[in-house]
């Protein structure tokens, strides 16, 4: 593995910061580029080479590709659910040109030989069932963001078909993780409502108290990744995006499993303009493709996670017990 060489586009972000780590534990530092458009504090990008870099600058991205001839591509730059609706053009400026220029370098004969890109569950819509979520059915997603992820799995599903373009992709839930702040995403209170139940003991939630949504913790999210990028060609039998799931939960039941370790923690709902997002999503999704597939089981569930997260942001803020 150590001929390979690694560009994480987009690698500032919640997913890409602790995947850049992952990968530089596997391949090494110096194999790992770390892309964005700006650097983050994280100190994983200190040790490895890091590029400014737009994606959108075909240019750039160019230069980058024949400086360092990467073997393979973890496209994660995106215009987020929730951000991307306050300027719909831009995001689907960004998802879809940003992904047409890795596409298209993989085409046309670089060094890249495999190519990662994240989908999600807003690519599903309303008549979507939401229980037991199938891998084919009705996708009609309702935000632009969602619109860009479907319009995206079937780009790279075309670029594989037509031109033998290895690419790989899962459809994330909503991802919970300590190490970043959270970017925008509509499931992004299971995010802030540990930060905020260690600093304030309580949080303000934007979506109703019974809002099933599916998620996934983060070391879960790398190891499904890195699971399905370096599963044999053979194994992979969706070229479009394989459905991912680790657990269920609405912001009434992460609050109660919080409760648990901080009794004093209290919240209150008050619901915007993100309720209409997640009532279009899935609650529960079937993932048993990736299951027979590439072998995916998930690690964590919410009670371990709970546990887990509240750890590592004590030791983050340097918290008492």
């Amino acid at each position: 593995m150590t001929n390979e060489k690694v560009l994480v586009i987009g690698s500032c972000g919640q997913l890409g910061t602790e995947l850049v780590e992952s990968l530089r534990g596997i391949y090494g530092e110096s194999h790992v580029i770390s892309t964005d458009i700006r650097k983050n504090d994280s100190v994983i990008f200190e040790t490895g080479p890091f590029e400014t870099l737009d994606i959108l600058d075909e240019s750039k991205f160019k230069e980058i590709l024949q400086k360092y001839k990467p073997t393979q591509v973890y496209h994660l730059a995106a215009l987020l659910s929730a951000t991307a609706e306050k300027n719909p053009e831009f995001g689907w400026k960004l998802n879809m040109d940003g992904l047409f220029n890795v596409l298209n370098a993989a085409k046309e004969g670089q060094s890249i030989k495999r190519v990662y890109w994240p989908s999600s569950i807003a690519a599903f819509g309303p008549n979507t069932p939401r229980i037991d979520t199938p891998q084919y059915g009705a996708m009609d997603p309702t935000t632009v963001y969602g619109i860009s992820k479907y319009a995206g799995e079937l780009y790279i599903q075309y670029y594989y078909n037509r031109w033998g373009v290895d690419t790989r992709s899962l459809r994330y839930p909503g991802l919970i993780g300590y190490k970043s702040e959270p970017g925008g995403g509509t499931t992004d209170y299971a995010v802030s409502i540990y930060h905020d139940a260690l600093k304030t003991q309580h949080h303000n939630c934007f979506l109703e108290k019974d809002t099933v949504l599916p998620m996934l913790y983060m070391p879960d999210a790398i190891k499904a990744t890195l699971e399905v990028m370096h599963a044999e060609a053979s194994k992979i039998k969706m070229r479009m995006s394989y459905n991912l799931a680790g657990m269920s939960f609405s912001p009434e039941e992460i609050y109660n499993e919080i409760k648990t370790h901080i009794p004093d923690f209290t919240i209150e709902y008050n619901s915007d303009y993100r309720q209409q997002i997640a009532n279009s999503w899935p609650a529960v999704i079937d993932d048993s493709n990736a299951r027979e597939d590439w072998g995916w089981i998930p690690d964590f569930n919410l009670e371990d996670m709970t546990t887990d997260m509240l750890l590592n942001i004590r030791q983050l803020y340097s918290l008492g017990s």
